[in-house]
């Protein structure tokens, strides 16, 4: 009779568990530096197609947008073939997606790679940190997969400065087919070094199913919807006002490496923000630092609307923590709303919503830009941030300690 368990195969050597987790702090690393360096893209492509701000986000949300919706199939499949074909083949889709972008000479097409692109990026998240979690336990797999956690910010940070030097250098038909022709050959390396690795399938046989959302009470509702509500601003807020940054610092004057750098100090402060912000809340309580963490993120986002680009550079970093690190407390607070059995339904609902709303927020903030123009969306951008502040009330006796 199946107990639901997954035996290993074999012992896993210490050897065995860096390959992993190097391969699969590479497969962070140029996955999230791949996603993320597309927004320096956007205003050359604005440029390059005569797109507006609704298109021009519709494109950040085209990849997104697939990231998001196939990130469950990827573990599906991975259930049915296994992890490693199903990552390689994902990070090479997206290596091939975004060489060929170099080629095109059309939105439409344009358009097509991205959600080409964004289905291969969809397997990294679901597939590489399984893997890790397999072969490590215990005390181990916590530091494993914070250190996995922290090569996602290292990509996120260098690739999009490093595009910016190749589109100097090269064109921005270069520079994304070189990065592309990076993505398939980082492919290759995980190809080789997760060759043979005992790896599970995940399959589903055995497992104790626990359909629909039978973890929602009459106790826990209002917590879990406030908690999903401050999640879906946050990440809503986040993926807009990135989308919108680039010509916003390209009004005032910026050129292309110093939004790339803008953006890279955001993103390498949104590392600092997740051990911060967790301080924080260990020292305050999760409420008080998330209100404390969406005021100083509505702050700085209004904030770069009225600097100058190289006032706004400076705060960029400072924008970074508090943009970044809200999450960070959040997806730590949903175990403590349900049962340990329920958990997993309630982390799919809580990222459904949360990734949804970041996938479509660059289009809906674009159409914004295209109405109000850029400082003004930005603006509406900051004061929606601070909707979030009247919802922890919801969440008080749910989550967190309060001191």
């Amino acid at each position: 009779m199946p107990t639901g368990r997954q035996k290993e195969p074999e012992p896993i050597s210490a050897g065995n568990r860096r390959r992993v987790l190097i391969a699969g702090c590479l497969a962070h690393i140029t996955h999230d530096g791949l996603t993320d360096m597309l927004y320096v893209f956007l205003p050359v492509w604005q440029q390059a197609f005569g797109l507006n701000y609704a298109q021009v986000g519709f494109m950040r949300t085209a990849f997104s947008g697939a990231l998001a919706l196939f990130q469950v199939p990827a573990g599906l499949l991975a259930g049915a073939i296994g992890t490693v074909p199903v990552l390689v083949a994902g990070t090479m889709l997206t290596g091939a997606s975004l060489t060929a972008i170099g080629l095109v000479s059309t939105p439409l097409l344009l358009g097509a790679l991205l959600v080409a692109g964004g289905i291969g990026a969809g397997t990294q998240h679901p597939l590489a940190s399984s893997a890790i979690a397999y072969v490590c336990s215990g005390v181990s797999s916590r530091v494993a997969l914070s250190t996995y956690n922290f090569s996602g910010d290292v990509g996120k940070s260098a690739v999009p400065l490093i595009a910016s030097f190749l589109i100097a250098w090269a064109g921005w038909q270069g520079a994304i087919s070189l990065l592309g022709m990076y993505g398939l050959a980082a492919a290759l390396v995980l190809y080789l070094a997760l060759s043979g690795m005992p790896l599970p399938r995940n399959s589903a046989k055995g497992r104790k199913h626990l359909p629909g959302f039978g973890f929602i009470t009459r106790q826990n509702a209002a917590p879990i919807a406030a908690l999903s509500s401050i999640g879906m601003i946050d990440n809503a807020t986040r993926g807009g006002f990135l989308t919108l940054l680039p010509f916003l610092l390209q009004e005032k004057g910026a050129g292309m490496s110093t939004i790339a750098l803008a953006l890279g100090l955001v993103f390498a402060g949104g590392a600092m923000g997740k051990l911060f912000c967790g301080i924080l809340a260990a020292r305050v309580g999760v409420l008080r630092s998330v209100v404390v963490t969406e005021m100083a993120t509505a702050t700085c986002i209004a904030g770069m609307v009225f600097l100058s680009a190289d006032e706004a550079l400076a705060l960029s970093p400072f924008l970074g923590i508090v943009l970044n690190g809200t999450s960070s407390v959040l997806y730590g607070s949903i175990p403590e709303m349900v049962s340990a059995e329920h958990r997993n339904e309630a982390f799919a609902l809580f990222y459904t919503i949360t990734i949804g709303s970041g996938a479509i927020s660059p289009f809906c903030s674009g159409l914004a830009g295209d109405a109000f123009g850029v400082p003004s969306a930005i603006t509406f951008i900051a004061f929606l941030v601070l909707v979030t502040v009247p919802l922890t009330s919801l969440l008080k006796g749910a989550i967190g300690r309060e001191s």
